[in-house]
């Protein structure tokens, strides 16, 4: 019977402008999938000014919410609220693929899964890839399975994990250059690799639940995943399905990962997007805690994040009351 795990996950994004802006329309993507592995348990949106979000699935069937704020504001905050059950399924034995037994499905998998196998913005099929590639091939063992656990691993210990180094918009071009960024280039760059290879291979967005321990390891992981969302990658392996790489983390992906969604690159999942009419500029900042929802003894956990953004204005609060007022009338 595999361990069962509960996690109350708080996401908040806070948008604050210099100037009044208007007709404010976004689209978030930060419920988590419902599947195998893992049960979301319940989801919350809230916003500020108030709004009421409409929700959907995408061609990848990822969650996804719409909302538009139409009068005046210096500021949005976006608050989202998780309970997600992780149940990993039971490990089953396999018969490893080697690599040239693959390469003779390269063509009929280029057909059933074009979607993880092209090139796209963040993502290009770069031929400076090829020396990472004979490298992970030289340190392998001859499979397929062997090779994409190689590539995270090469990933991790040859680039090195620095904020600031990239920019949201960053491709693998800039990651082979500076050889440092953070989870979303390190994912990108695995991308690549897995493509150029012929390998299906997709981007996931979620969180990283830190270990226990005080050690390095752990206070990292705390940096990458306790105090943001994080990202990975999931490659198709025949015989296996979708297996989870970290290339941040250099691990296999476990009951430690909650997914939220899955793309061809970042661009297919970014957790909080918009546009809004004005020329104010803006700034933004984001918050996520993720811990366990029960403490040692079974009772709920209700601690509120350590590093929340200030509360609103008085003026926002009171703009939001006129606003419910105006609906109920």
């Amino acid at each position: 019977m595999p361990e069962l795990n509960r996690y109350k996950l708080a996401h908040v994004t806070v948008f604050a402008y210099d100037g009044p802006v208007s007709e404010s329309y976004n689209e978030l993507r930060l419920r988590p999938r419902h599947d195998e592995t893992q049960s979301c348990l319940s989801f919350r949106i809230t916003t500020h000014p108030f709004s009421r979000p409409a929700a959907h699935q995408d061609f990848f069937g990822n969650w996804v919410h719409r909302f538009h704020i139409l009068p005046e504001h210096r500021a949005l905050r976006v608050e989202s609220e998780t309970m997600v059950l992780v149940h990993p399924p039971e490990w089953q034995p396999i018969m490893p693929t080697s690599l040239a037994d693959f390469d003779r499905t390269r063509d009929e998998l280029m057909e059933e899964h074009f979607d993880w196998l092209c090139a796209t913005q963040y993502c290009p099929l770069l031929p400076a890839l090829d020396e990472l590639a004979d490298e992970a091939k030289a340190k392998c063992d001859g499979t397929i399975h062997g090779f994409a656990e190689s590539a995270a691993l090469l990933i991790h210990e040859n680039f090195t994990y620095r904020p600031g180094a990239t920019h949201v918009h960053s491709s693998v071009e800039d990651a082979l250059i500076t050889r440092a960024g953070v989870c979303q280039d390190f994912s990108h760059l695995l991308l690549s690799l897995l493509r150029r290879r012929g390998i299906p291979a997709r981007y996931v967005s979620g969180y990283l639940i830190p270990r226990a321990a005080m050690d390095a390891q752990s206070a990292m992981e705390r940096v990458i995943g306790g105090q943001a969302s994080h990202a990975w990658v999931q490659a198709f392996i025949p015989g296996e399905g979708w297996i989870g790489l970290d290339p941040t983390v250099g691990e296999f992906i476990r009951e430690r990962h909650i997914h939220i969604a899955w793309g061809r690159d970042y661009g297919d999942v970014a957790p909080v997007r918009g546009v809004y009419k004005g020329h104010a500029g803006q700034s933004l900042s984001v918050d996520v805690l993720v811990r366990p929802a029960l403490d040692d003894e079974g009772a709920e956990l209700l601690q509120e994040t350590a590093a929340a953004p200030p509360p609103r204005p008085d003026e926002e609060l009171e703009q939001e009351q006129q606003q419910q007022q105006q609906q109920q009338q």
